[in-house]
């Protein structure tokens, strides 16, 4: 009997694990991001979207949103082109959908990265931010997501660091973290969440606020954990607490490493960008 898409997902047979999925979905049905202002969102776009060419795209663009989760992105994304294909494999496709009700030029789709619903070489541009590095191999979902771009099209995508640019003393307090990360991942939902708020009250928010009194200060803030919240509401502290300690497969990778899976994927003019969050990058497919 041929597989369900559940059971391949969970088998390993599609670059998914249904596990994460099903999480990510509960995360962002819960944390819709309706709870954040218009401002906050728009400064958080510009973090991710500082280096995206805006500038080359053609007239009515069309493009796609790789793992749109509740359409954040989307919101702001899909006033500058001409169509966006929102896609997303958890049922958080619903809540994007929901929250983009009045957008007329967006379709939605739920599929994996490697089932995406458009034909190759057809898209004027694509993004994926904070997405490829939960899926079981990052270098494949970059590939699947290029050959869907046009000749010259750009793709921006966003993967968690693994601290290249940080102390050692930095790299350790992550590890730390992380055992913490595998313990709570695997909770049934509930305690999962509390865990999550618990260590968003208790750890976020007072690194972020003491980070903001160091700057405001004029004193150096880089190398302080979760200094990048500092000026976040704790409504972006909440959901990015769930989304980090809630998530069981989560890679990291140096600036490097990003750069040669985007050069083995057919990106070419590759442009990182230099501030938080790392590392954030656009290239354009060959």
């Amino acid at each position: 009997m041929p597989e369900s898409s559940d059971d391949a997902a969970r088998s390993g047979t599609q670059n998914a694990d249904q596990n994460v999925v099903d999480d990510f979905g509960a995360e962002w049905s819960r944390f819709d991001q309706t709870g954040m202002g218009a401002a906050e969102r728009a400064a958080v776009f510009q973090e991710y979207f500082g280096v995206f060419p805006w500038s080359v795209l053609p007239k009515d663009a069309v493009g796609f949103d790789l793992g749109c989760g509740s359409g954040r992105w989307a919101a702001e994304v899909h006033g500058r082109v001409g169509h966006l294909h929102c896609i997303d494999p958890s049922a958080a496709i619903d809540v994007a959908r929901r929250n983009l009700s009045d957008a007329t030029n967006c379709s939605f789709h739920q599929a994996t990265v490697d089932a995406i619903p458009l034909p190759d070489g057809s898209m004027d541009f694509g993004y994926s931010l904070g997405v490829l590095h939960h899926v079981p191999d990052t270098q494949a979902g970059i590939a699947a997501c290029v050959r869907k771009l046009k000749k010259g099209a750009p793709f921006l995508i966003y993967l968690y660091y693994r601290f290249d640019n940080q102390p050692l003393w930095y790299k350790a307090a992550w590890q730390l973290s992380d055992g913490f990360r595998r313990g709570i991942s695997v909770l049934p939902e509930a305690p999962k969440y509390a865990a999550s708020q618990l260590i968003a009250a208790t750890v976020y928010w007072p690194l972020a606020r003491t980070a903001r009194v160091l700057d405001r200060l004029g004193l150096p803030i880089h190398s302080v954990p979760l200094s990048n919240y500092r000026e976040k509401s704790f409504y972006s502290m909440r959901t990015d607490a769930l989304d980090r300690f809630g998530t069981r497969l989560e890679q990291r990778f140096t600036r490097a490493e990003v750069l040669a899976m985007m050069e083995a994927a057919g990106l070419e003019r590759i442009v990182f960008s230099e501030k938080v969050p790392y590392w954030t990058a656009v290239g354009y497919k060959k």
